[in-house]
């Protein structure tokens, strides 16, 4: 179904899992169980995210497809700008609709390398323009996007990030996830933000459940995420004793999703990491206790 349909239908909040397409044949048995371990929580959907420079862009669609055809799921396919011509974009487009995909999420991209983006000669430059791309000819397919609580690592201000977000809307944006954040200020303070700026779609919060110090080190040093100091203190305090981090991270993003809930929030958007148990045992105290109801 149509995430723009499920939203405008929806009674209680939407809960989504986001997955990447594995490189080994033992991490497509892990996303594989994590999947099968997932699927009993009914999802609203799922998303695949897309290697940077377009890199896994044929797994991509091959995990969607299996995702819908083998496990009955809704499945939102990450697609970027990067390395490929308008043309090359329309074929992929065209392949999404073949596999019966309804559901994409526009991103512009990141460079390959690590350096800095540059648009691929024939291709597009901004995110907004492959929305409008996607909008005009493809009317098949509700559109998602990005946002970033804590604005754009490469955006000059946050008034500017917000008035790029509002083309990418008006260009014919659906629905947004947010890139994660750890301090839910950070979220509401940006949703009041964006209703003052005109962008009326609903905004859905992304969380990544804490379960290595490792891991987390190198995601917020790529997406710029700020670790609050309490967070960090308590994280440091139990950095020799691996299930100890991975306990309190589950505790951390439960209190967070219920304040997120509560608070208004139209869903939740689990950054899984193709992992099951933390986002299983955290979604589950969340439907128990079902904090929106205090909202």
């Amino acid at each position: 179904m149509r995430i723009d349909t499920l939203m405008a239908e929806r009674t209680e909040p939407l809960f989504s899992f986001e997955f990447f397409p594995p490189k080994t044949e033992e991490g497509e048995k892990n996303l594989m169980e994590a999947i099968e371990a997932l699927r009993d929580l009914d999802p609203a959907f799922v998303s695949v995210t897309y290697g940077a420079g377009g890199s896994t862009r044929d797994k991509t669609l091959e995990v969607v497809d299996r995702i819908q055809k083998e496990y009955g799921l809704d499945a939102m396919a990450h697609f970027t700008c990067v390395a490929a011509t308008t043309d090359e974009l329309r074929g992929t487009l065209d392949r999404l609709s073949e596999l019966g995909v309804e559901n994409v999420l526009a991103l512009r991209g990141d460079a390959p390398d690590g350096g800095d983006w540059t648009p691929t000669d024939g291709g597009l430059t901004y995110s907004s323009q492959l929305v409008e791309l996607i909008n005009a000819e493809y009317p098949q397919f509700a559109i998602g996007a990005a946002c970033f609580p804590e604005t754009h690592i490469n955006a000059t201000s946050p008034e500017d990030d917000l008035k790029h977000l509002g083309e990418k809307v008006r260009a014919g944006t659906d629905m947004l996830v947010t890139q994660l954040f750890f301090d839910n200020a950070y979220y509401f303070d940006f949703v009041k933000r964006a209703r003052a700026e005109g962008i009326d779609v609903p905004i859905v919060p992304g969380v990544l459940p804490i379960t290595n110090i490792a891991q987390l080190t190198r995601i917020t040093s790529l997406c710029g995420a700020a670790i609050p100091e309490g967070l960090k203190a308590e994280l440091d305090a139990r950095a020799d004793d691996p299930e100890a981090v991975h306990q309190f991270g589950v505790a951390y993003a439960t209190l967070q999703c219920a304040e997120l809930l509560a608070g208004g929030a139209p869903g939740i958007h689990f950054y899984t990491l193709n992992r099951s148990p933390a986002t299983r045992a955290i979604l589950s105290a969340l439907r128990l206790h079902r904090p929106w109801e205090t909202a």
